[in-house]
């Protein structure tokens, strides 16, 4: 009854790994996952160029996700791309989650394995989250990711150990923008596209290379601000990325730094769209 029982469960877990297996390899599904990097590059173009009004004095909207997503549904039919980016973010999530439950396999080495599998299952549930944006705008909800920074910063401030919350946020945030930034320097990203020999392989690979610098240089740019919050036990002092580009452009030449970074994301937003079609899914 025992070596039965075992059976059992072994054929049910065979069936729900099958049934994966075959939701993950269902070519609509790799088409809207595929579209999950288009829909993410048409938000960091968004982004790069509201960057780049801030260098030329404008910069009414935030220069983050939420600020690219009011301008898109402001925009003549705006709320139908608000749903199609919502579907691409929300299809490349799901299947980079099952990715990871698939890779979680008995024929890689167990470190392999794990380190494979948590670190796809990160990047899945980052799409995931980028989901949450998409939804409050559709639904009308006016929310400012600065401000909703500041107010959670303000109230790790005031929990206790809540400091070490948040400077562990800063150093996370420091650290994966140094991950971007050596990811561009070093072309890793190619790992993740099959890139054929081409005239467009130089300009994809310029693309990455300019696009994957950028924005680690924003990410660790708001982890900076997080880490001053804390150092300076001062919630006012974190930001997001609106804030963070902001204070690049304060620094001194911050406004050529600014171009350059607003500049290099939307080149990353450019890269998405490459690897909307030469990504390894």
């Amino acid at each position: 009854m025992a070596d039965r029982g075992r059976a059992s469960r072994a054929s049910k877990s065979d069936r729900a790994e099958d049934a994966v297996k075959d939701l993950h390899e269902h070519p609509a599904f790799r088409a809207a996952a595929r579209g999950g990097f288009a829909v993410n590059g048409l938000l960091h173009i968004l982004i790069g160029a509201l960057a780049l009004a801030i260098v030329g004095g404008g910069g009414g909207d935030e220069a983050d996700q939420g600020g690219a997503l009011r301008s898109i549904a402001e925009s003549p039919g705006g709320i139908l791309v608000l749903v199609v980016l919502l579907i691409g973010l929300a299809a490349l999530g799901l299947w980079l989650c099952l990715e990871a439950f698939l890779e979680n396999r008995p024929r890689r080495k167990p470190d392999e394995r794990w380190a494979k599998t948590a670190l796809t299952l990160a990047k899945g549930l980052v799409y995931l989250a980028l989901c949450v944006p998409v939804v409050t705008v559709l639904l009308g909800v006016s929310s400012e990711s600065d401000e909703d920074v500041q107010e959670v910063s303000t109230f790790l401030l005031q929990t206790p150990g809540g400091i070490i919350v948040l400077i562990a946020g800063a150093v996370a945030l420091l650290g994966i923008g140094g991950y971007f930034v050596v990811k561009g320097a070093r072309r890793r990203f190619l790992d993740d596209i099959r890139l054929p020999r081409s005239p467009l392989d130089r300009a994809v690979t310029t693309l990455g290379i300019a696009g994957y610098t950028a924005k680690g240089v924003a990410l660790a740019a708001v982890g900076g601000l997080l880490a001053t919050a804390a150092i300076s036990t001062d919630a006012s002092e974190a930001g997001g990325i609106d804030d963070a580009l902001r204070a690049i452009a304060a620094l001194p030449f911050g406004q050529v730094l600014l171009a350059i970074v607003g500049g290099g994301l939307i080149a990353y937003g450019i890269y998405c769209f490459a690897r909307a079609r030469l990504a390894t899914l």
